[in-house]
């Protein structure tokens, strides 16, 4: 849910005024929010959110960049190592049935750097290490088996793939890195879940068995074997209940919170049209309420002082175009 409320806070302020601003729920007759001039904090923001554009164009590039060679990358190693369908080895085939996993989706891979990894999107394939079977007792490569069967029924290697990439379209909050972190590490726990029903114990002597490898799954995969998450996953598989840990820090929160702040209040802002005087423009010029060319627009935030009654009869805002400037000379 948090991570979701990432996304939805940090991208609709970008889209929010070209979708919402023809809804007249912000009408430019509106000057105050409170003790807030409105103008004032239009033209403060305004470049804020063309800042937004920017980062989230920025960030789509990045992602391109970033997971275009991952794949690329992943696509030309696992070309590259000799593999053979489990159908050619009965024990494996016989242990995918067990967990009714297709048989001719599990391969067995020379010089695999981990142990068992499940990769592919529309079609995703399992691919184990062929001395695994050697490695491991027959009920525990049948748990193996089934810990991949999960990722393979959720697609997880593409929702990896998209969530990392969208990560990286977001390059600009952290937080959201490390959030996709902690839920890839829960994709792994569901999996142990799903597996667990019938081979608890042996999923939890195939994680010992495996304990000494070190090797992550090349990325965009989604591997059995994350070093991190070991004394979790056993404790779990055994009954317990340890204490999840995250990647995510409370400053990362913190400035992700006040980032996606910024951000959508600029959003608003843009949503709230300027009242153009005589002359003004809306590439220029401000409009009658905030007609002030000798000062920043910052000094009009409180244009009417901290107070929430009604203007005072010399206040600048409350005078016509024509009269602005005579109006503030006795201000």
């Amino acid at each position: 849910m948090a991570l979701a409320a990432l996304l939805v806070l940090s991208v609709s302020p970008v889209f929010g005024h070209h979708l919402l601003g023809s809804v007249p729920w912000l009408p430019a007759t509106q000057q105050h929010a409170g003790v807030f001039c409105l103008v004032a904090l239009h033209l403060l923001l305004a470049p804020v959110h063309v800042v937004a554009h920017w980062l989230l164009y920025g960030g789509v590039a990045l992602a391109v960049v970033d997971r275009t060679p991952a794949f690329l990358r992943h696509r030309a190693v696992m070309h590259a190592l000799p593999s053979e369908v489990a159908t050619r080895h009965p024990e494996v085939a016989r242990a995918a049935g067990q967990v009714g996993l297709d048989a001719t989706r599990v391969l067995l891979v020379s010089g695999l750097p981990n142990p068992a990894f499940t990769s592919g999107w529309w079609r995703p394939r399992v691919y184990i290490a062929r001395e695994l079977p050697q490695r491991l007792a027959a009920d525990e490569l049948e748990a193996v088996l089934a810990h991949e069967a999960e990722h393979v029924r959720r697609r997880d290697p593409l929702r990896l793939f998209w969530l990392r990439a969208l990560a990286r379209v977001l390059f600009w909050l952290p937080a959201l890195g490390r959030l996709s972190d902690d839920l890839a590490d829960e994709w792994e726990i569901t999996a142990d879940d799903a597996a667990a029903r019938t081979h608890a114990l042996p999923l939890a002597s195939a994680i010992l068995r495996m304990s000494g490898v070190s090797a992550q799954a090349l990325d965009p995969a989604v591997g059995f074997h994350e070093s991190a998450l070991f004394a979790r996953r056993v404790r779990r598989l055994a009954g317990e209940e340890p204490a999840i840990g995250t990647h995510v820090s409370r400053r990362s929160l913190a400035t992700a919170a006040g980032a996606l702040l910024v951000v959508w209040l600029s959003g608003v802002m843009v949503l709230h049209p300027l009242e153009l005087g005589d002359g003004a423009t809306e590439g220029g010029g401000h409009s009658a309420h905030c007609n002030h060319t000798d000062a920043l627009a910052i000094s009009h935030i409180f244009c009417r002082g901290l107070a929430l009654g009604s203007l005072p009869e010399d206040c600048p805002h409350s005078a016509s175009a024509d009269g602005t400037h005579a109006a503030a000379a006795t201000h």
